[in-house]
């Protein structure tokens, strides 16, 4: 596994000779060995639709691809870091969560409104996290950042989970999320989350929640 956790926040990440990792730009600390940092506008392994869904979002950061032989210290922010590990499912992260991840796992971009339909949509826009978010897929770790900590929710077909839009991190698993409001379509305008607006999490996997709302 490529990622060790040396405290809440800051991650030690093993490169080998023929693998590489993928981190945001500006999240290196130090490192040491033989170690190389190139920009990838590409996204990864997600390729031309990747870096085109992150332009739509807004989300155009490029990041780092890592290579050679040694170690890096990774952080950003002061933030929180968590390590997830895939074993063959799809991780859903916001793109500016993600602080590094294996280059075994595929990375692409998902319309949030292919699987919430139109209240997919207004989910994003009342995050303020946009219209995509990214996925990775496979077999690999991902590092991903946060405020105050993170929680991990169990989610199971007889109980769904209901999060905060904005106080949703990631989530994996065989999941359907959906945006659902206490009020009407006229109360909600101008409004921010809380109480009024819930992501609705249903299925098999788990969701990744920080324990403050404030934006990256």
């Amino acid at each position: 596994m490529a990622f060790r956790e040396i405290n809440g926040k800051v991650v030690e990440a093993t490169v080998a000779p023929g693998q590489r990792l993928f981190s945001q730009r500006g999240a290196m600390l130090a490192y040491k060995g033989e170690v190389s940092f190139t920009p990838n506008r590409a996204g990864g392994q997600g390729g031309v639709m990747s870096m085109i869904g992150r332009r739509v979002a807004d989300e155009d950061t490029p990041l780092m691809t890592v290579e050679g032989s040694g170690t890096v210290l990774f952080g950003h922010g002061g933030h929180h870091i968590q390590v997830i590990r895939l074993t063959g499912d799809t991780l859903y992260v916001e793109a500016d969560r993600l602080l590094a991840f294996e280059g075994s796992l595929q990375q692409g971009t998902m319309f949030l409104g292919s699987q919430g339909g139109v209240m997919g949509m207004v989910r994003g826009q009342v995050s303020g996290q946009g219209l995509f978010t990214t996925t990775l897929k496979g077999q690999g770790a991902v590092a991903v950042m946060a405020h105050g900590g993170v929680i991990e929710i169990p989610i199971t077909p007889q109980r769904p989970v209901h999060v905060d839009p904005q106080a949703y991190v990631a989530h994996h698993g065989d999941v359907r999320n959906k945006l659902s409001t206490a009020l009407g379509w006229r109360d909600m305008v101008g409004r921010g989350s809380g109480e009024a607006f819930q992501l609705e999490l249903s299925g098999s996997g788990a969701v990744y929640v920080q324990a403050s709302e404030e934006k990256l």
